[in-house]
């Protein structure tokens, strides 16, 4: 066995597999070093992939070569668009996964990636040499050498698990917490904090009534997660149920909290806002009678279903009685009940934009260690940790995608810039430039870049520019093709829309909220022709990725603009250009922030929380601007 990589990689989950994939694909000799090989990519929470932006963000990975589309889309069982009632910038995938074949993707992919070793086993130490780390040590007395070293550690860093009063230590349910590297990294300079997520309990489907709740089926329209041709759903599809807590739970769940960790001081940790326990929920929101639970299944041959909705630390018997008297659930028997866990993260202020840490050279943290929660959030920070890793490895320049390019850009900025004060959740509302930022388009935005980088390999690139060629051959013909009032007014009139007075070009009626480019096609049989001649394997892809160009139009322009004004701040260099400490004209707040994160350019010394316009005007100024 060979004890000298160029990358090696500490933990086996969203993060850690995403980093290795792609330091390895770039070329890297990798290592990755998991506790468990039997739990690779495991979904610790509910068995589901995307949502809410996390969904662009899984989108994004796929355009550049990454692999969490992929694996997603050959182990779904339940595929949906959210958002479909508001305009594409917030059309959001999902799939709910199957968690074991999740799991046996993800081995199957990295076990056959090229330049990628796996080892099983425990990281306690980093190995540091002048300030510069070197490899690690581990707990079976093995020292590996790296020229790169990135840690993505999840839950497990001190790791402690709450059940009402019961304590158990542990990175996850019947897991073992990771000693050691917290201490060694606080050691080193490193600020270290708490922080605290929770799962809900795991339910017996054959003990579920689902006649009392409300069937809610996927899609089965085109739509998935990888770009790829050859990528797709293969397994059986299945459904989820909802169905809503009452008064009765809600008192049943105000009995036990005074044995709550979250309300005994148990738990002192920072806590996520937006996914808050069933507890947290009840005290919150003391006006409402119900809140949602959405049954999620584990698997086609599983009969394990995830309470989406009802994550608790309340004990045991609290959970048992407060489930029992949801509609559906009256007889439910629990496979595991939910918990709390507390665990060690790192304020991600204390890294660059490359995901390298300021302490310590060649060292990337990537994931839940940053602060972050969700899959996604994860793979996002350990492809970009990974292909960073490699590039300090043999040299480039480091890659940094921009707040107008990907989600992941405004992640890692948002990170890195203003740290995090809670769980680090991705939403739509955080990108200023969200209808630049669609998932319909993420492969036009990121595909080419990653391939001139080395990741997304050719074919990936090829079917990209087949589509393009499509998609800009239906819109020239739509900018060029006439129409007349006689040919087109009894179809608009159909449509409720206003009639043409005059003649007019086919993409102008697009625009019209009331009608598609299939419709349109139905009165037009030279654009019939056209989608007729689209490849096959894409001619839904393109049909709306038409619609939205055209359509939105003048809104992604407008955007663009904006985004190409601002973006003049993010050339303008200051790191180690200015003292801060001697700025007398700027408050007191702004020089300690300006000199702890050290923004590496004027735009992102903007987006610091506390550093006013007036501010920036001053270092402007300074910088002779």
């Amino acid at each position: 066995m060979d004890f000298n990589y160029d990358v090696i990689v500490v933990g086996a989950g969203h993060a850690g597999n995403e980093a290795a994939c792609a330091a390895a694909n770039l070329g890297s000799k990798t290592l990755l070093i998991t506790m468990d090989m039997n739990k690779i990519g495991q979904m610790s929470c509910n068995p589901a992939v995307g949502g809410i932006a996390k969904g662009q963000i899984v989108r994004e990975i796929d355009a550049m070569g990454g692999q969490m589309g992929i694996v997603t889309d050959r182990s779904a069982i339940q595929f949906r668009m959210l958002n479909r009632s508001k305009g594409p910038a917030m059309w959001s995938p999902r799939s709910q996964s199957d968690r074991q074949q999740f799991i046996q993707q993800w081995i199957k992919t990295l076990t056959n990636t090229k330049n990628l070793h796996l080892w099983q086993d425990t990281v306690t130490e980093l190995t540091v040499e002048n300030g510069e780390v070197t490899g690690v040590n581990t707990v079976l007395g093995i020292h590996f050498r790296a020229k790169a070293v990135i840690l993505t550690n999840g839950t497990f860093l001190n790791g402690l698990m709450h059940v009402g009063r019961s304590q158990i230590r542990g990175g996850r349910t019947a897991e073992p917490a990771s000693f050691g590297l917290s201490e060694q990294l606080k050691e080193l300079g490193f600020a270290v904090d708490r922080m605290k997520t929770g799962t809900p309990m795991r339910i017996d489907g054959r003990s579920i009534d689902f006649g009392k709740m409300a069937e809610q089926v996927g899609e089965n329209d085109f739509h998935k997660f990888s770009y790829l041709e050859g990528v797709h759903r293969e397994l059986k599809q299945m459904s989820c149920w909802i169905t809503y807590t009452n008064e009765r739970t809600h008192e049943e769940l105000r009995k036990g909290l005074p044995e709550s960790p979250l309300y005994n001081g148990q738990i002192k940790s920072i806590g996520p806002r937006y996914c808050p326990s069933i507890e947290t929920k009840i005290v919150t929101f003391a006006d409402k009678t119900s809140h949602q639970l959405f049954l999620e299944p584990e698997g086609v041959d599983s009969q394990e279903y995830y309470v989406n909705g009802f994550s608790s630390s309340l004990p045991y018997q609290v959970q048992i009685n407060a489930i029992q008297t949801v509609p559906g659930l009256e007889h439910v028997q629990l496979f595991r009940p939910g918990y709390a866990i507390e665990y060690d993260f790192f304020p991600p202020t204390q890294l660059y934009h490359t995901l390298e840490t300021k302490i310590v050279k060649n060292l990337f943290f990537a994931g839940q260690i940053n602060g972050t929660t969700g899959y996604e959030e994860a793979g996002g920070q350990g492809l970009m940790a990974g292909i960073n890793a490699h590039i300090k490895c043999h040299g480039g320049q480091p890659v940094v995608l921009g707040r107008d390019e990907a989600y992941i850009g405004v992640l890692i900025d948002d990170l890195v810039t203003k740290g995090v004060d809670e769980p680090y959740r991705m939403f739509t509302s955080r990108a200023e430039y969200r209808i630049l930022l669609r998932q319909d388009d993420a492969d036009t935005r990121l595909t080419e870049k990653s391939y001139r980088l080395g990741l997304a390999r050719h074919d990936r690139l090829d079917q990209l520019k087949r589509k393009e060629a499509a998609r800009e051959k239906l819109m020239d013909f739509l900018n060029r093709y006439p129409v007349k009032p006689a040919h087109a007014n009894a179809f608009l009139r159909s449509k409720d829309t206003m009639e043409l007075k005059q003649g007019c070009k086919l993409g102008e009626l697009l625009v019209r909220p009331q009608i598609g480019l299939t419709e349109l096609a139905s009165i037009v049989p030279a654009l019939q022709q056209q989608l007729d001649e689209l490849p096959p394997l894409r001619k839904e892809e393109i049909i709306e990725s038409v619609e939205i160009a055209v359509k939105y139009a003048g809104y992604i322009a407008r955007e663009r603009m904006i985004a190409d004004k601002l973006q003049r701040l993010e050339h303008i260099p200051l790191r180690g250009r200015v003292d801060y400490n001697t700025i007398h004209t700027i408050s007191t707040e702004a020089r300690q922030k300006l000199t702890r994160i050290d923004p590496e350019t004027i735009g992102q010394a903007a987006r610091i929380p506390g550093i006013s316009p007036n501010d920036v005007n001053i270092l402007l100024v300074l910088l002779g601007r």
